[in-house]
C-alpha cells in the first residue's frame, strides 16, 4: 500500500469516528497523474447525490497540459464506489446533526486507487487547543528521556 495524497489538517480540524474505504471511478490520465503524485485533497469532502456518494473539491490537475480535452475540470465531482449496504448505514449517519465525511488519503492497493474516509465531527477550538497541549508535552517528555 502506498500512500499518494494525504489530508494532514483534516484530523486537526475533525474528529474521525468511523473509517471506510471506497474506489473511485476516474479518466485514464487522471490515475496517472495521481499516481505521480499530482493531487491534492486540501479542502475536498464527501457528498451525497441521488443515493451515491462523490468527491467533491479534489484537485487532480491533467498528466500533460499538452494532451488534456479542452473542456477538462480539474475539481470536478468523481464517483466513489461502495456497497449498498454501506452507503445505507453512510446515509443514516449523515442525518445525525453535525456528521459529515472527510476523505483522509488517496493511497494504491492491488494496482487500484482507493480512497479512505471518515465519518467525522467538527472539533471546537477547545478541543484544538487541548490536542496541541497535549503535542507539546509529550515533545517535552521526549526531550527529557532522551537528554
Amino acid at each position: 500500500m502506498r500512500v499518494l495524497a494525504e489530508n494532514r489538517k483534516s484530523s486537526y480540524d475533525y474528529e474521525f469516528l468511523e473509517n471506510y474505504e471506497a474506489g473511485l471511478v476516474l479518466f485514464g490520465h487522471e490515475v496517472k497523474a495521481i499516481k505521480t503524485g499530482h493531487v491534492s485533497l486540501q479542502g475536498s469532502f464527501v457528498t451525497l447525490k441521488n443515493g451515491e456518494l462523490y468527491l467533491t473539491n479534489a484537485t487532480i490537475p491533467p498528466y500533460q497540459a499538452a494532451n488534456v480535452y479542452t473542456d477538462y475540470d480539474s475539481t470536478r465531482s468523481r464517483k466513489l464506489l461502495l456497497k449498498k449496504s454501506e452507503i445505507a448505514s453512510l446515509i443514516g449517519k449523515l442525518k445525525a446533526k453535525g456528521l459529515t465525511l472527510i476523505p483522509i488519503k488517496l493511497y494504491t492497493k492491488k494496482n487500484r486507487i482507493k480512497l479512505e474516509f471518515a465519518v467525522a465531527r467538527g472539533k471546537r477550538k477547545i478541543d484544538k487547543r487541548e490536542g496541541i497541549k497535549k503535542r507539546d508535552i509529550e515533545r517535552e517528555l521526549g526531550r527529557k528521556l532522551r537528554g
